[in-house]
């Protein structure tokens, strides 16, 4: 009889522990701190963002504001780089339609390849951004960019002023896939038109490959010794130009224009290789596009006061224009050291008492 009224106290004694335990402990709690924390999760805009590559210098500068910007409004992003594969990019932004994204931003390689994935994602009720890059017969939601055009009357416009009229011009732009390319092509062939400048050739870069451009200097020896100047379409491009230039004896003695103010090009700007580059403001245009993504979400106006238009071949897209600036050996502390987009010890590495 001991042992049992023993065996018994024992039991009851346990179930009143174990009873204490989880009133103490909270055994509810976990469940519940799960449940909010996936609903804080579900919360947040969910962003996609599909990069071309990273390949060129500028695109990890997009990328790092873009996404602070986004988290500051309690967006979350999932980046996404296709290395150059129109392929790649169409299974990313179908994985991201899967992942039920609430806006899609897409640096486009080429526009053809997507078209279909975009009406997907629009059907699917997700937003498409097309950013820096048109997304032609897409219908995409808004598309934010340079005044490219902008950019190649300012490659021109330097040439002129530097005192090219009635002379030869090669140009090496990026790959046609690129909508951009035919409208700094068109800028840029206006000012030679209008100050009797002969654009001797065309080239286009596959894929914005820098050593095509090294390629072509090589390939074309003739025709690069009877230029005057050398438009490239970036300033990847021109780094390889002015390398090719160089082991010919003739950098600096022919005119190279560039886009994008990457470090090496403003370096050989000061130093008198490449006369000019166009500096974007790369900051500005991805804070103003994750603005922008998360206001359309949200259902409020896009954060700017004026508003373009582009007829992209499906429809008229707003337009987002941010405005650009033509950079010489003559500005360069003023407008890339003062802002900060480079410091100057590193413009001026290479350039004696500076």
């Amino acid at each position: 009889m001991g042992k049992r009224r023993f065996y018994i106290l024992r039991v009851i004694t346990s179930l009143l522990i174990a009873a204490f335990l989880c009133t103490c402990s909270g055994c509810s709690a976990p469940a519940m701190e799960t449940d909010s924390s996936n609903k804080e999760k579900t919360d947040k805009i969910q962003i996609g963002m599909c990069f071309d590559s990273f390949v060129i210098e500028r695109w990890q500068r997009d990328r790092d504001v873009f996404v602070s910007t986004a988290k500051e409004l309690g967006a979350e992003v999932n980046v996404q780089n296709a290395n150059g594969d129109p392929l790649k990019q169409k299974e990313q932004i179908e994985y991201f339609i899967k992942k039920g994204m609430d806006i899609i931003v897409i640096i486009s390689i080429d526009p053809e390849k997507i078209v279909d994935s975009v009406k997907k994602a629009q059907d699917e009720g997700i937003k498409v951004i097309a950013y820096d890059r048109p997304i032609t017969n897409a219908g995409a939601d808004l598309y934010i960019s340079f005044d490219n055009e902008m950019v190649g009357e300012m490659m021109g416009e330097a040439f002129v002023k530097s005192g090219l009229k009635g002379g030869k011009v090669v140009m090496i732009c990026g790959p046609l896939t690129d909508n951009n390319v035919p409208m700094v092509r068109d800028g840029f062939t206006r000012v030679m038109e209008e100050n009797d400048n002969e654009v001797l050739d065309i080239y286009y870069a596959d894929g914005w490959k820098a050593e095509a451009a090294g390629d072509y200097v090589y390939s074309n020896t003739e025709l690069i010794e009877e230029a005057d100047a050398i438009m490239c379409g970036n300033d990847d491009l021109a780094s390889r130009v002015v390398y090719a230039l160089s082991e010919k004896r003739l950098a600096g003695k022919k005119l190279v224009s560039g886009q994008d103010a990457d470090l090496e090009a403003c370096q050989r700007i000061v130093e008198g290789t490449q006369l000019m580059t166009v500096y974007k403001p790369i900051e500005k245009l991805a804070r103003t596009a994750a603005e922008a993504a998360v206001a359309m979400v949200s259902g409020e106006e896009l954060p700017v006061d004026d508003i373009d238009e582009y007829d992209d071949g499906k429809k008229i897209v707003p337009y987002l224009k941010i405005e650009t600036v033509s950079v010489s050996a003559d500005n360069m502390d003023e407008v890339i050291i003062k802002s900060g987009f480079h410091l100057e010890e590193d413009v001026y590495l290479n350039v004696p008492g500076k």
